[in-house]
């Protein structure tokens, strides 16, 4: 029988493997800014947003199991930017968001390190009730809820950066 652990730990590999193909030949000075319609910027999730935004989610995830997260943690900046509800800015002089360097070390690392530690969850440990009242309704247990973290929520970011790589011109991933 599969462990929910591995579930979801095969669905973040999957994830993550998409995430680096939609980074090929993105640029620096690219990364936080809107794509341009004929209209002007599209006003849509840019790659330093959807990355930073995925960032919270490693730790978030260790603490919900009970795990030491101290090591993954964003740091404050991430959270006022990038936390759910926050509008995407277009970053026309490069001072809003942090380095892309930056930013995506720390999300293939945070993601990395959370996986190594999920992959050693027994089922019971997701078996149990989603101690988020908010979202309990959608996802029952905290294996629902974080099969949601790692698969259809970051699929559904990592589509926007899908859709903004074809506004600026560059080939599908």
């Amino acid at each position: 029988m599969q462990s929910i652990a591995t579930a979801i730990t095969e669905s973040a590999n999957l994830s993550i493997g998409y995430a680096q193909r939609l980074m090929t030949d993105v640029k620096a000075d690219q990364f936080g800014r809107f794509a341009t319609g004929s209209n002007g910027p599209i006003d849509s999730n840019h790659p330093a947003f959807v990355f930073g935004h995925l960032c919270l989610y490693p730790a978030r995830m260790l603490e919900d199991l009970g795990l030491d997260a101290s090591k993954i943690e964003a740091p404050a900046n991430y959270h006022e930017l990038f936390k759910p509800g926050v509008a995407c800015s277009d970053d026309v002089n490069g001072d809003i968001y942090p380095p892309m360097d930056e930013i995506m070390s720390r999300f293939y690392d945070s993601y990395a390190a959370a996986l190594k530690e999920i992959a050693n969850i027994d089922n019971a440990a997701y078996e149990v009730a989603n101690p988020l009242e908010r979202m309990r309704e959608r996802f029952s247990t905290m294996g629902s809820m974080h099969t949601f973290y790692m698969g259809g929520h970051m699929m559904m970011h990592l589509g926007q950066i899908s859709a903004w790589r074809r506004a600026i011109g560059m080939p599908a991933a």
